[in-house]
């Protein structure tokens, strides 16, 4: 029995107004292959099909036409419910699926029976037990009670998650036994594969992970886990282990949804059951559009773009998506302007540009070995003065005062570096900084007064004492 897992595809994901669309669909042609090459017996998308609830329609358009190809692979696909799912849209084609192959567990919701399925290998025999578990929802597995802490609310949530776990696996057994006894194999050698799509205690996340608060519960304890030959998880997107165990395992998203998971190759999980023994291959993605991060001052920048094999590979329909970290003491006014400058004739487009801040690093560094006790209260202000990002506080409420309709397609532009004066962010934050400033000059005054008052009143209090004697 062979099964691939997989998750988090995302279909319908806008990166930084950029379509996916070519990504996805390429992705999925990809898959098909591997389904061939391998002779896949099932699939298993750990939740997130979608980006959003309403994904747009060529994102369902890819997810029904893959699982229309699928039918001719005689391979069953399970497709779980993610946090980004809408229950309602995975449902409304659930019935119709039914006849291809191809089982849709939206949420825990409902019938237990139908989240424990019997999953068929090439010979049409019982190759493994599926403890079908989606995203889970508080509303679906825990009733609140009145006068719960918070302490109490996660150790009751964390504790309906592993009941629910345990339920499944116990249905699980007794399909197993049943089949067994039907079909005179070992219930021993038919394995029990469970799902999840949780973030598990411990795990190393990406800045495209939306965080799940499953109620109050941060995170799983992977002991909750039932003993599962495997358990396939998604939502995290760098594939890893959980808790250092082999069985246990995110497949990570198979396309990077944010810079920062370039540096980790995507993967499928491809787990094969046989007579008792498992095998878990991951097996690579290729990277179907060319993303490259650039970071260093403008004269490393220049040599990075000048030097870069993918920018000298791309072509004009496909070029390049960068984001560029600039590292640099002065703030530059017409700083876009000067890359868009290095990138001239170029076939590469800048998605995120990042000004990286250095005073508030150089402060900490300055003072990191020295003890509070040894700082006066005026460097203890300043220290944290030169760690507040006066810009974006005020780029922050610049946005909130512009309702323009009117769409920005230029880069994102991130940054944190003081402005230069000229500019009006820095005569407002520069206003907000004197104020603060101020306010502390003044409170220390008070202090000081309050001080020299309570002197007084003692030294006061003292001869009203010698006149009484």
């Amino acid at each position: 029995m062979k099964i691939l897992h997989t998750s988090d595809w995302h279909l319908g994901q806008s990166f930084f107004t950029k379509s996916r669309k070519h990504e996805h669909d390429a992705f999925l042609k990809w898959l098909l292959k591997e389904v061939d090459t391998h002779a896949i017996d099932a699939v298993i998308v750990a939740g997130d099909v979608f980006d959003t609830g309403t994904p747009p329609s060529y994102a369902r358009e890819l997810y029904h036409a893959f699982i229309g190809a699928l039918q001719g692979r005689q391979c069953t696909l399970v497709v779980l419910g993610g946090n980004h799912d809408s229950v309602s849209v995975l449902n409304e084609s659930k019935s119709l699926l039914k006849y291809l192959n191809s089982h849709v567990i939206a949420s825990t919701f409902g019938d237990s029976a139908e989240q424990v399925i019997a999953l068929k290998n090439s010979i049409h025999e019982v190759g493994a037990i599926l403890c079908a578990v989606p995203f889970i929802r508080p509303k679906d597995v825990l009733v609140s009670t009145a006068g719960q802490s918070a302490i109490d609310k996660r150790h009751a949530l964390g504790e309906a998650i592993k009941q629910h776990y345990a339920m499944l696996y116990q249905q699980a057994i007794a399909l197993r036994n049943s089949i067994a006894a039907q079909t005179q194999q070992q219930a021993e050698t038919i394995p029990i594969v469970a799902t999840g799509h949780l973030t598990a205690l411990g795990v190393s996340q990406s800045e495209s992970v939306r965080d799940i608060y499953i109620g109050t519960l941060e995170g799983f304890d992977a002991g909750g886990f039932p003993p599962a030959d495997y358990i396939a998880l998604g939502h995290i997107h760098r594939p890893q282990k959980v808790a250092k165990t082999e069985h246990i395992r995110y497949s990570g998203s198979p396309i990077p949804l944010s810079f920062d998971e370039l540096n980790t190759q995507k993967q499928v999980v491809m787990v094969e059951f046989t007579s008792g023994q498992t095998a878990i291959t991951p097996i690579s993605v290729p990277r179907f559009q060319a993303m490259e991060v650039i970071k260093g001052d403008l004269a490393s920048i220049e040599l990075a773009i000048n030097s870069s094999s993918a920018i000298a590979n791309a072509t004009e329909f496909s070029p390049v998506w960068l984001c560029i970290e600039v590292e640099t003491q002065d703030y530059l006014t017409d700083l876009q302007q000067r890359i868009q400058a290095l990138l001239e004739g170029k076939n590469a487009e800048i998605l995120q540009l990042k000004r990286v801040r250095k005073s508030a690093t150089k402060s900490l560094s300055e003072t990191k070995n020295r003890q509070l006790s040894e700082l006066s209260v005026k460097e203890v202000f300043e220290a944290r003065l030169a760690l507040e990002d006066f810009d974006s506080l005020e780029r922050d409420n610049s946005l909130e005062r512009d309702n323009s309709p009117e769409q920005d397609n230029s880069p994102e532009l991130i940054e944190s570096l003081e402005p230069d004066e000229s500019t009006p962010t820095q005569a407002s934050s520069t206003n907000r900084k004197a104020r603060i400033t101020h306010l502390f000059s003044e409170a220390v005054e008070r202090v000081h007064a309050n001080d020299e008052d309570n002197d007084a009143l003692v030294n006061r209090s003292k001869a009203d004492k010698e006149q009484a004697k």
